[in-house]
C-alpha cells in the first residue's frame, strides 16, 4: 500500500494531487472571493436557531420511533394510513426474499440470475441502509454492496444517436453488459471478481492536524468471459440508503429545475444541472433523481432495473428473464426462465413489482438528534457560511404528484437539490450516464446520515465508500465545492467537529 504526505494550506491544495472528490454531499462555494473563507462569527448570539419543523425533516411522516437502533432506516412513514400498512409489510416481505434458481417448484420465487449479484434485495441494502465497500481481497471478505457498472464510449452513429435520444444512457461493453455480476447460478460462472487497492494520502491541515485519505483503484480479476472490451469504463457503486426515496420523488419538479444554473451565470461557483433519463411507463424524457448519478425517475423504475441487473429478475419495466446477459453469452440467454415467464419475459409481475416501489417509497425519514443541542445549532451555522447549503438545499416542500397521498404537502429537509454538480478529478469515474459527465455526481441526500453506525456497523461514505468518515468525505471535495472545502480545512479543530456534529444529528 502506498503512502503520502502532504502538508496543505488552502489555495495551494485547490490545485493539488488530491483534486478533492462526491458524495457524501457536495459543497458549494461560499463567496465571491474562491480563495479567502468567510469567517465564522464565534459570539454566542450568532448561534442559528432551530426553524420550525426542522426537527422532523420528512414531515408529518418522519419516524419518531426506533430511530435510535439498527432498525432505524426500517419504519414506515409515521402519517401512512392503516389500510395501507398491509402493502407496505408485503413489499418487504418481497423485499426481503431471497429468490432461487430455475426450474423450481416455488414458481413465485424462481428466476435469479443466471448471472446475478445478490439473491435479494435487502442482501445489498442491509437494514435498508448503506452497503460498504470490501474490507479486504479475499473472496469471502468481499462485499455485494459495492458494484462495478460498464461501459464503452459510443462507437457508431447509431450509438451516438441512441444517446441523444435519451433512450438509453450508457452503451453497454459488449460482453459483459452494464454492471459485473460476480455470481452464476448452477453452470453459468461469474463474470469477475472486483478488486480494490487504497494508496494512503496523509493530509495536513492549516492548524496542525493530520488527516488519512485513501484513494482507491479498481480492476476486474478473473474475467470469465474472455478480455473486456479495451475502452471500458468502469464505475465502482455502493448501496445508497433508502429513506425519503417517495418525499424526494414529491418534489415538483419545477422546483428543482429552477436552481439549474449550467453556466454559472450568478457567478458563485455552482452550475447544478438536471439530468433527463428515459421513462419506460411514459415513454418519455424524465427528470432523473436517483441513483448516484441521478440516472433514475422514479423509485419504481429503479426498483425494476435493480431487480433485472443485480438480481436477474425480468419485470414489467425490465422484462429480461435473463437479466443483464448479452448476446454474447449464449449459455445465459438460453438458461431456464423462472416462473410463468416464456414469453412475457416476466418473472415477477407488476402487482409485485407495485408492493416493493409502494415499500421504497415509504421508508421514513427519522427524527433528528438532538437538534436544539448548540453544537449542532453552531455547526448548523457554519454549514451556511461556508456554502454548503448552495447544494445541500436544506428544504423543499413535496408536490401533489406523489402516488401516496400522505406524501403530498410536506415540508422536508433532505439537504440535497438533486442536480449533477462536477465534483473534481479525484472524485471522477471517467464514465458519463445519460447527460451526467464522469466528473459530476448528484448531491447527496444528507438526512440519516448520522445514524449510519447505529444501522450499519460502518461510517463508509461517498459513492464507493473510500470515505471512512464525514471529515474525510468533506476533504475528497473538489469542483464546485472547492471552496468550501478548503473553508473547511481552514477551520479550527472544535468547528470542524461541531460542523460534523450538525451534519450526524440530521
Amino acid at each position: 500500500m502506498a503512502a503520502t504526505e502532504r502538508r496543505i494550506s488552502i489555495s495551494p491544495w485547490a490545485c493539488g494531487a488530491v483534486a478533492g472528490l462526491v458524495v457524501l454531499a457536495a459543497g458549494a462555494a461560499f463567496g465571491e472571493d474562491r480563495r479567502t473563507p468567510v469567517p465564522i462569527p464565534a459570539s454566542s448570539t450568532e448561534i442559528a436557531s432551530l426553524e420550525p419543523g426542522e426537527e422532523s425533516p420528512g414531515g408529518r411522516a418522519t419516524a419518531t420511533v426506533g430511530i435510535t437502533t439498527a432498525d432505524a432506516f426500517s419504519q414506515l412513514s409515521a402519517n401512512m394510513p392503516f389500510a395501507r400498512e398491509l402493502d407496505f409489510k408485503i413489499g418487504n416481505g418481497i423485499f426481503r426474499k431471497n429468490w432461487v434458481s430455475a426450474p423450481s417448484s416455488t414458481k413465485s420465487s424462481d428466476g435469479l440470475g443466471p448471472l446475478y449479484n445478490a439473491r435479494a434485495c435487502q442482501a445489498c441494502h442491509l437494514k435498508d441502509g448503506r452497503g460498504h465497500p470490501p474490507r479486504g481481497p479475499e473472496p469471502d471478505d468481499r462485499s455485494i454492496s459495492l458494484l462495478l457498472r460498464l461501459s464503452i464510449p459510443p462507437e457508431t452513429e447509431a450509438d451516438r444517436a441512441l444517446l441523444a435520444s435519451g433512450r438509453a444512457s450508457i452503451i453497454r461493453e459488449p460482453t459483459y453488459g452494464g454492471q459485473l455480476q460476480e455470481l452464476g447460478i448452477q453452470g453459468h460462472a461469474g463474470e469477475g471478481r472486483t478488486v480494490v487497492t487504497y494508496e494512503e494520502i496523509a493530509i495536513t491541515l492549516p492548524d496542525g492536524e493530520l488527516v488519512n485519505l485513501r484513494k482507491p483503484t479498481y480492476r476486474i480479476a478473473d474475467p470469465g468471459y474472455g478480455p473486456l472490451h479495451p475502452r471500458t469504463m468502469i464505475s465502482p457503486r455502493l448501496t445508497p440508503q433508502m429513506i425519503g426515496l417517495g418525499l424526494l420523488e414529491a418534489i415538483p419538479e419545477a422546483d428543482i429545475l429552477a436552481r439549474e444554473d449550467p453556466e454559472d451565470r450568478d457567478g458563485d461557483g455552482i452550475s447544478g444541472r438536471a439530468n433527463h433519463v428515459w421513462s419506460v411507463e411514459n415513454g418519455a424524457l424524465m427528470l432523473g433523481r436517483f441513483g448516484w448519478k441521478a440516472g433514475q425517475p422514479t423509485v419504481k423504475q429503479q426498483a425494476a432495473e435493480a431487480f433485472a441487473s443485480d438480481i436477474g429478475i425480468g419485470n414489467p419495466l425490465a422484462p429480461y428473464a435473463f437479466g443483464d446477459c448479452t448476446p454474447a453469452q449464449k449459455a445465459c440467454r438460453e438458461a431456464p426462465r423462472g416462473g410463468r415467464s416464456a414469453k412475457s419475459g416476466e418473472e415477477i409481475n407488476g402487482k409485485l413489482l407495485d408492493l416493493v416501489a409502494f415499500y421504497a417509497r415509504n421508508l421514513a425519514v427519522p427524527a433528528r438528534r438532538p437538534p436544539e443541542a448548540p453544537d449542532v445549532l453552531r455547526g448548523k451555522r457554519i454549514f451556511h457560511d461556508l456554502g454548503c447549503a448552495s447544494c445541500h438545499v436544506p428544504s423543499h416542500r413535496t408536490g401533489e404528484q406523489s402516488p401516496d397521498e400522505h406524501l403530498r404537502g410536506q415540508m422536508i429537509w433532505p439537504y440535497t437539490d438533486l442536480l449533477l454538480h462536477d465534483m473534481g478529478e479525484g472524485l471522477a469515474d471517467g464514465r458519463p450516464e445519460g447527460r451526467a459527465s464522469g466528473r459530476e455526481w448528484r448531491t447527496a441526500p444528507l438526512w440519516g446520515v448520522g445514524l449510519t453506525e447505529v444501522v450499519n456497523g460502518h461510517t463508509f461514505f461517498l459513492h464507493d465508500g473510500r470515505a471512512r468518515n464525514l471529515t474525510e468525505a468533506r476533504l475528497w471535495h473538489d469542483g464546485e465545492a472547492r471552496s468550501a472545502r478548503d473553508a473547511f480545512a481552514a477551520l479550527s479543530a472544535e468547528d470542524r467537529r461541531r460542523l460534523i456534529a450538525f451534519v450526524n444529528s440530521l
